[in-house]
């Protein structure tokens, strides 16, 4: 014959740790063919900017040789990028841009 246990009234206690999510840099770099009035279009309707933001900004890449348009969700800032260099490529200007963790 075995002699067992039976235990009641047992609580799991489970701790879960929210973190906010990682969040990533949109960096725009200086060259010498796209134009800062492009810059600021594209700052105003992609990463919606108001005109002296997006201005300063441009100013700011243009002596720097680049600035941070926007910090975002991965997700957030892969599409700001994708829109950005496709907005560039059709306007026929080499913008280059990146994403990086921020």
């Amino acid at each position: 014959m075995t002699n067992t246990e039976t235990v009641e009234n047992v609580e799991t206690v489970t701790r879960v740790v929210m973190r906010p999510p990682r969040q990533f840099n949109v960096v725009l770099y200086n060259d010498n063919s796209t134009t800062m009035e492009f810059v600021v279009l594209v700052l105003m309707t992609i990463f919606h900017k108001n005109f002296a933001d997006a201005n300063a900004l441009t100013m700011s890449i243009h002596e720097n040789g680049q600035g941070i348009a926007g910090t975002y969700s991965l997700e957030v800032a892969n599409q700001k990028h994708d829109d950005t260099i496709n907005a560039a490529r059709m306007n026929g200007f080499p913008l280059r841009c990146s994403v990086q963790e921020s």
